[in-house]
C-alpha cells in the first residue's frame, strides 16, 4: 500500500454517517474512495456541488469537477449551486468536516498550506475559509518532504488560519493537537514510536492509549 492510500484510508474512518464533508485538492480527494460500506457521507466542493463522488468508469463528467479540476460524478439527489451559496455553507459553519493537505503544521496545531513565498500560486482558493469555517479540520499529508519534517515547532510558511486544526494524519502517525501540545495517538503499520519522534520537528506527547493505526472500519 502506498503512502497516500494509507493516509486516505485512515482519514476515511473519521467520517461519520450523514457528514457534510469538503475534500481539498490533491491527496484529500482520495478519501472519497475509502468511506466504509454503508456509511453515507455527502461530499461538497467549493466550486458548487453537494453530492459528488469520484470518477466512475464511463460516468465521469468533464463539466463537473472537484476543487482541483478533476472530473467527478454526481450521485442521485446531488445539488449544484453558485459560489456564493457554496461559500455560505463553508463560512456559515455548516460543514461537518474538511480534509485538507498541508505544507506544515506547528506544535500549536496551526496549518500552513496555501503558498510558498517566491513561488507562483493561482490563489488561496477556499483553504482559509475552510480552516476557519468547518466544524472539524483534518490535515492529510506526508510526514516529511525532501528529508525535512512537515510537523514543526513553528511554521516558516504563511499560516492559513490562526485556528487550531483537529487532527493530523500522515504516513507515519495520527496526531491530535491539544492545549497541552501535539499528542501522538497512533502509529502506522510497521512504524515505531521512535521513528515517528525522529521524523518530527517538535515534541510529541505520547497518548496513554497509543495504538497501531486502524485502516478498516
Amino acid at each position: 500500500m502506498d503512502e497516500k492510500t494509507l493516509i486516505a484510508k485512515r482519514v476515511a474512518l473519521e467520517l461519520k454517517d450523514g457528514d457534510l464533508c469538503n475534500l481539498g485538492i490533491g491527496l484529500p480527494t482520495l478519501v472519497a474512495r475509502y468511506v466504509p460500506a454503508g456509511r453515507n457521507v455527502f461530499f461538497q466542493s467549493e466550486n458548487g456541488i453537494v453530492g459528488m463522488s469520484g470518477p466512475v468508469a464511463g460516468a465521469d463528467n468533464h463539466d463537473l469537477t472537484d476543487a482541483g479540476g478533476s472530473p467527478i460524478s454526481a450521485l442521485p439527489g446531488a445539488a449544484s449551486f453558485d459560489s456564493a451559496l457554496s461559500f455560505g455553507l463553508i463560512r456559515g459553519g455548516h460543514l461537518d468536516v474538511t480534509v485538507l493537505g498541508g505544507l506544515q503544521v506547528d506544535e500549536e496545531g496551526h496549518l500552513a498550506n496555501w503558498m510558498v513565498p517566491g513561488k507562483m500560486v493561482p490563489g488561496m482558493g477556499g483553504a482559509m475559509d475552510l480552516v476557519t469555517g468547518a466544524r472539524r479540520v483534518i490535515v492529510a499529508m506526508q510526514h516529511s518532504a525532501k528529508g525535512e519534517s512537515k510537523i514543526v515547532k513553528h511554521c516558516t510558511l504563511p499560516l492559513t488560519s490562526v485556528r487550531r486544526v483537529d487532527l493530523i494524519v500522515t504516513d507515519l502517525a495520527v496526531i491530535e493537537p491539544t492545549d497541552a501540545g501535539l499528542v501522538l495517538k497512533e502509529t502506522a503499520p510497521g512504524v515505531t514510536v521512535e521513528q515517528v519522534l525522529a521524523n518530527t520537528g517538535c515534541e510529541l506527547i505520547l497518548s496513554p492509549d497509543l495504538r497501531p493505526m486502524p485502516l478498516e472500519g
